[in-house]
């Protein structure tokens, strides 16, 4: 029997017995209960005897008025059971044996009253214990997954299956729950046993089930979680890269190709250049990759090649090619031609530097100067790479003096300076001796001075000269400061010239502005005598006022 109907099967007996006018007492298995008679009501002096038996005609003992009990030779009874003052039966341990009735029979001087009590025991079930357990569940194939039991109890307890907290209930298809009672016929107590067959889908990979054992007179209690492994075929393959990108060449590539079924396949195809290749692995490794291993890989199960995936490779590459390298000597004045070649995977950036000044642009040089000379640097980028290219630009020309200068120094002495042009950088020799100096070499460009002082007026040489020529200028110097009056003097003469030059502009300017008006003039009035005489004959009119208008304008011709 169910323990559920079990349970409700003795609450009707209660109930029935309550109804009838039945007392009904319930103990807990294995504890001591008390049975009044007559609820404790009955006095010693009303009765003459009490008797106390169980069910017809079982006899427990007889207690007669100012006597000791006298205890029947019942094994049930015989060394568990005793009476107190007020007729009560006391009985201890108590067992499933005692749920019977017990009835108190009162012998008075008059009558005879009987008082029968109704005696339940109960008794809580174990915790419950998993067995017959499975490891694995197969989708759409019913599994037996586990068995739970729970034992020793009254009434019978109640177990149910639980699916993350939600019960389970038999549907005859996915669900099928068997459950079983048996009563030990010595103690007879009750041991509920449930068994569970499941039909699992791939959600059901991390579901947890639990057994609870329910029972009137105890808490619930539920098993340990149970997780089963769900075993289900592929149906779909993935291929990945598992290296980080971008490759570049010589770099090694790792393929993994995975299945969504469980447990997973532990073999693959890989498909290499169109060659399958079989491993008992889920991963493959290309190493030392090239442009020409850009392409299409795939990878599918060993027993069902349908069933596949792919994935495409670019093995990036930047090659960059300059057509001029390492170091380059020129002369002043010619012309080189710069060239870089790029191929590229992908699109490159191409920027250039001279020293670390950047260029807009590629190099180009029509005409050489000194300036040109300098490290020149070529940087072609792209996503993930960078290639450098160099070269050295040295421009070389044979020495030229720009300029020899003189200069007043301090007291009576005379700064000489001498400006070089030439590569590799001249060396400047001077024909006098005196304190030298010389400032940065720079652009080809150098200037060498001397300070001497004088003692009578003389001619300084300075001679520049490298290993591909030499140059050489002469400058008089006086032992007096009449070089620096001479200068000014011929300042002032410029700017008499000057000054000279510009008045004689002016009148010259002038005189041509008199000229063109009065031409402009003596036009006009040319066209208006030929206009008056022209008039004078077609009309009427007195040849004394034509004279006094020639006149008139003759005179304004003289002025």
């Amino acid at each position: 029997m169910h323990g559920t109907a079990l349970l409700r099967c003795l609450l009707t007996i209660s109930l029935m017995n309550q109804v009838s006018g039945l007392e009904t007492l319930t103990s807990k298995y294995g504890d001591t209960i008390e049975i009044p008679c007559n609820k404790g009501q009955l006095k010693e002096t009303d009765v003459k005897f009490v008797k106390w038996k169980y069910d017809e005609d079982g006899n427990i003992l007889v207690k007669q008025q100012n006597q000791n009990a006298s205890i029947h030779a019942d094994v049930n009874y015989k060394n568990r059971v005793s009476i107190k003052k007020d007729f009560s039966l006391v009985i201890t341990q108590v067992t499933m044996v005692d749920q019977r009735t017990f009835t108190c029979m009162a012998v008075g001087k008059e009558d005879i009253l009987e008082y029968p009590v109704q005696l339940t025991i109960y008794k809580a079930p174990s915790q419950p214990e998993i067995t017959n357990l499975t490891t694995a569940m197969a989708v759409g194939k019913p599994t037996m997954l586990a068995q739970c039991s729970t034992e020793g109890a009254s009434p019978a307890a109640n177990i149910t299956w639980f699916k993350n907290k939600t019960p389970l209930v038999t549907d005859g298809a996915a669900i099928k729950i068997n459950t079983n009672l048996d009563v030990d016929k010595e103690t007879r107590l009750s041991t509920t046993t449930s068994t569970l067959e499941y039909t699992a889908v791939k959600g059901d990979f991390d579901a947890k089930f639990t057994c609870q054992v329910q029972h009137i007179w105890s808490a619930n209690m539920d098993s340990s979680p149970l997780v089963f492994s769900v075993n289900y075929p592929t149906e779909k393959v993935t291929l990945q890269v598992v290296s980080q990108g971008p490759f570049k060449e010589g770099d090694s590539v790792i393929l993994k190709c995975t299945a969504d079924g469980n447990p997973p396949p532990s073999s693959f195809n890989f498909y290499i250049d169109g060659e399958k290749n079989s491993v008992d692995s889920n991963t493959y490794t290309l190493t030392n990759v090239s442009r020409e291993d850009t392409g299409d890989y795939k990878c599918s199960l060993v027993d069902n090649e349908d069933i596949a995936a792919s994935v495409t490779i670019t093995v990036e590459y930047l090659d960059v090619v300059l057509g001029t390298t390492g170091k380059i000597v020129k002369k002043l004045g010619e012309s080189l031609e710069v060239t870089v070649d790029v191929k590229a995977s992908g699109v490159a950036e191409t920027t250039w530097k001279k020293g670390n000044v950047k260029l807009n642009s590629l190099p180009k040089f029509d005409k050489l100067t000194y300036s040109d000379s300098g490290m020149y640097e070529c940087v072609v980028s792209m996503a993930g790479f960078k290639e450098t290219r160099t070269f050295e630009l040295v421009v070389e020309g044979p020495p030229a003096i720009k300029n020899l200068i003189k200069e007043h120094g301090d007291n009576m002495a005379k700064v000489l300076k001498c400006v070089a042009e030439g590569s590799p950088k001249p060396t400047v020799q001077w024909s006098v001796n005196g304190t030298s100096d010389e400032s940065r070499y720079e652009h080809g460009k150098v200037t060498y001075s001397i300070t001497i002082i004088p003692k009578d007026n003389l001619t300084v040489s300075c001679t520049a000269s490298n290993v591909l020529g030499s140059d050489i200028k002469s400058i008089n110097v006086s032992a007096l400061d009449e070089d620096v009056a001479m200068d000014k003097q011929a300042d002032q003469k410029d700017e008499y010239s000057d000054q000279t030059a510009l008045a004689v502009g002016i009148v010259v300017g002038l005189t041509l502005a008199v000229l063109a008006i009065g031409l402009a003039y003596w036009l006009y009035m040319k066209k208006f005598r030929q206009g008056s005489w022209k008039i004078g004959e077609k009309e009427d009119g007195s040849a004394e006022e034509s004279k006094k208008l020639e006149e008139n304008q003759s005179q304004k011709a003289d002025v």
